[in-house]
């Protein structure tokens, strides 16, 4: 068969022979999955990122040979294996691999690794190429590693591979003509699509393949084109009816595929593509404890990867779902999964590697600490992790699952039954709920169930809460109670708040969630597929989140409760009245609304005033009488209430604060008043930055020396008032004021109080009160 990589595999295999690795640059539709296999000597092994890829590559390659699947070549994917003695070449996805390494480090017999759509960088495939490169460093140098990859950005791949040689294929590709179909206004993603669809259908022959984010949006789309041949394409579809959309029809298609079309495998009969410009990506929010899938506009490179499968047999045309000047917007690789998916999966692989922390391996992109830590946390909850890797932790990754569904199958089996078990399980695999938001029975697929039910122990045992305690063995923290009455928020154990959609389960008090998402700008989450729980059954699954702890605190009032709780939900409460926890609450209660909760009369303020005044001024052993310094010395007595907090004299505790003996000169160093040549005692005024003497200017006649306070060390500033008390001058300098501001006082102040004295000498006439 004459493909473009049929020029370089004389040449390819000569470098990989010689160098033990290579790196293969290969746009889709080159035959680098299907002819570089066959040309490789020795037994190969090649790792797809996913099962219809793996299948549909051995199918080809079996075809050009004119033998069956099994023979010479063959495939191994979870829960699917044709091979036999004959079989030189073995097709498998790359988590089937790792597990494999992981029984076998030395890959005992095995010439050739074929990493293949490497640049696609899912989560199984860098850890492969993590585990790969260590076993062959310490006990497989002769292992030969051919990583292939579609785009150009193929250095850093060649670096891990030891320099490896980069050869380069050009496709002879077809050409392909771009339309951009922007959404008309308030145009949903599934309309626009349908829309651009029937526009390909009227202009241009052959099949066509549209692009979707996931299974929801391929069903409603499907559901608006009954009037043509429907395809849908998936990886929640059985392996038959995945097989079946990649042989031509009988007549003309429309092929609703998500991401699992972008490459590995060609849609035969495609001469359009519909691209919605999205895909769905696994992301976790680790903060709020939820992990799933988010949907995200694809990156430029996966953009011209769909494009590309319109010129596979012929020239074609690609209908983007978005402006043109979006275009150069969009990212221009897509984010690795190791930076935003849930890694507790890869955590417990490194585990039983015996590199928890994934250390001395060499990786594309290593994996986030933060993000790994998280993971080795959830790990040692289900019991897979302690000091390293436990028995029941080895036992799980066995079985092929995520840990956490790995943990609802192995206790789920003994609890309700193996088959029941794995029917929810197999449930929970899939990467979106089906048809609605409640977990129902029958929609597993059967054969899937028989396997993972033949891999555990334990008898079926009939119970309504079935499905709810797989869920809530899986999902602990997700198990959720309504907020109040009617409300369609609840509360999940984890302390994140979710909606509910109405439906079936609307009149739910407790949930075990299955899945759950936030959407960017919602302050909750929003629940996507639940069963109805109890909370017997809470108690039942998670019993390592129930605790008994005193709640002690302030909520405008004394909270003193002991609560018993299942993570962030309070189950019950009881009062506490010790007073240690009113205390406690009280002291919290000051803290949040601060000490002006207490009494406070002129008298105490000021007293807090002066003693600021003289921290500010001459430091210690005068203290801030800030409200932690007031805190740390209250008597709260017999206080038991808000009310209560209101009969403590704020004097009294600011007096608390003096330091002694120090203390004896406070009333010298800040007088509260200062006698005046009148008489009168008035007094300082210390709540701004300078301590103020406000007295009437007949008061003061005749004196000189402005007051001072602090050991002399500060002036006390005057203002000096009219008869009616109002401020007519301000003045640090009394000697000063005499000579140059009192005349213009006079002036302009003993025709408006003639009553009162106002001597041309000031200095001479004897002060008066009145």
């Amino acid at each position: 068969m004459e493909l473009p990589i049929t020029g370089v595999l004389d040449e390819l295999v000569r470098t990989l022979s010689a160098h033990g690795s290579t790196v293969l640059v290969a746009p889709p539709g080159t035959g680098k999955t299907t002819l570089v296999p066959l040309a490789l000597e020795g037994r190969v092994v090649v790792a797809e990122p996913r099962r219809i890829a793996a299948r549909a590559a051995a199918g080809r390659m079996a075809s050009l040979l004119g033998e069956p699947v099994g023979r010479t070549v063959g495939y191994a994917v979870r829960g699917d294996r044709r091979t036999s003695k004959d079989t030189r070449i073995e097709v498998v996805t790359s988590g089937l691999l790792v597990r494999r390494l992981q029984h076998d480090p030395e890959l005992t017999g095995v010439g050739t690794v074929l990493l293949d759509e490497c640049h696609e960088r899912h989560l199984d495939a860098d850890l492969l190429l993590a585990l790969l490169l260590d076993a062959r460093a310490v006990l497989r140098p002769d292992l030969r590693l051919l990583a292939t990859s579609a785009t150009v950005a193929a250095d850093r791949l060649a670096a891990l591979l030891g320099d490896a040689p980069v050869i380069r294929v050009e496709a002879r590709t077809h050409p392909v003509g771009t339309t951009y179909l922007p959404p008309l206004r308030r145009e949903r993603v599934e309309a626009q699509v349908v829309r651009a669809t029937r526009r390909a259908l009227s202009e241009v022959d052959g099949d066509v393949l549209v692009f979707l984010p996931g299974v929801a949006e391929i069903r409603r789309c499907a559901a608006m084109l009954t009037d043509v041949d429907v395809i849908e394409l998936h990886g929640r579809l059985a392996s038959a009816t995945q097989d079946a959309a990649l042989r031509p029809g009988p007549r003309r298609r429309v092929v609703l595929a998500t991401s699992i079309a972008e490459s590995s495998l060609t849609v035969p009969g495609v001469r359009a593509v519909v691209d919605s410009g999205l895909s769905r990506v696994p992301r976790v929010d680790h903060r709020r404890g939820l992990a799933g899938l988010a949907t995200v506009r694809v990156s430029a490179a996966v953009a011209d990867q769909r494009a590309g499968r319109a010129g596979r047999e012929a020239p074609g045309h690609v209908y983007r779902c978005w402006p043109e000047h979006e275009h150069s917007t969009l990212p221009r690789y897509p984010d690795p999964e190791i930076r935003t998916a849930d890694l507790t999966r890869l955590a417990l692989e490194l585990a039983c590697w015996g590199t928890p922390s994934g250390e001395g391996l060499d990786w594309w992109d290593a994996p986030p600490k933060g993000a790994l830590d998280v993971a080795h946390t959830t790990l040692r909850a289900l019991g897979a992790l302690d000091r390293g890797i436990t028995d029941r932790g080895r036992r799980m990754a066995d079985l092929g699952l995520h840990p956490r569904l790995a943990r609802a199958l192995l206790d789920g089996a003994k609890l309700v039954g193996p088959r029941t078990a794995a029917e929810v399980v197999v449930l929970l695999d899939n990467d979106r709920a089906a048809e609605g938001v409640e977990l129902k029975a029958g929609q597993a697929d059967p054969r899937e169930v028989s396997r993972l039910a033949k891999l555990v122990d334990g008898r079926e045992r009939p119970s309504p809460d079935a499905q709810a305690l797989v869920v809530a063995l899986a999902h602990p923290e997700r198990l959720a109670r309504r907020r109040s009455p009617g409300s369609p928020l609840y509360l999940m154990a984890g302390g994140t708040a979710a909606e509910l959609p109405p439906g079936s389960l609307s009149d739910a008090e407790w949930l075990a969630v299955a899945v759950a998402d936030r959407e960017p700008g919602r302050a909750h989450g929003r629940i996507r597929l639940a069963a109805r729980a109890s909370e017997e059954l809470a108690r039942q699954a998670a019993p390592a989140l129930l605790v008994e702890e005193d709640d002690i605190g302030w909520d405008g009032d004394v909270v003193a409760e002991r609560k018993l709780k299942l993570g962030a939900i309070t189950l019950s409460a009881k009062p506490l009245r010790t007073p240690e926890a009113t205390r406690a609450a009280l002291l919290a209660g000051l803290r949040a609304e601060g000490v002006g909760l207490l009494r406070w009369d002129q008298d105490g303020l000021r007293t807090r005033e002066r003693m600021a005044f003289l921290h500010r001024v001459l430091g210690d052993p005068w203290p801030e009488p800030d409200d932690e310094a007031l805190l740390a010395v209250v008597d709260l007595g017999t206080a038991r209430r808000r009310a209560d907090l209101a009969r403590i004299s704020g004097e009294q505790v600011t007096r608390r604060l003096l330091p002694w003996p120090a203390a004896g000169r406070f009333d010298d160093l800040a007088p509260d008043r200062i006698q005046v040549p009148s008489g009168s005692r008035i007094r300082v005024d210390y709540s701004g930055h300078d301590p103020v003497l406000a007295v009437k200017v007949q008061e003061v006649f005749g004196w000189t020396d402005t007051p001072r306070v602090a050991d002399g060390r500060v002036p006390v500033v005057l203002h000096l008032l009219t008869p009616a008390g109002r401020p007519t001058a301000v003045t640090g300098d009394l000697a000063s004021f005499w000579r140059t501001g009192y005349p213009k006082v006079r002036s302009e102040l003993r025709g408006r109080y003639p009553k009162h004295r106002w001597p041309e000498d000031p200095m001479a006439a004897p002060p008066a009160r009145r």
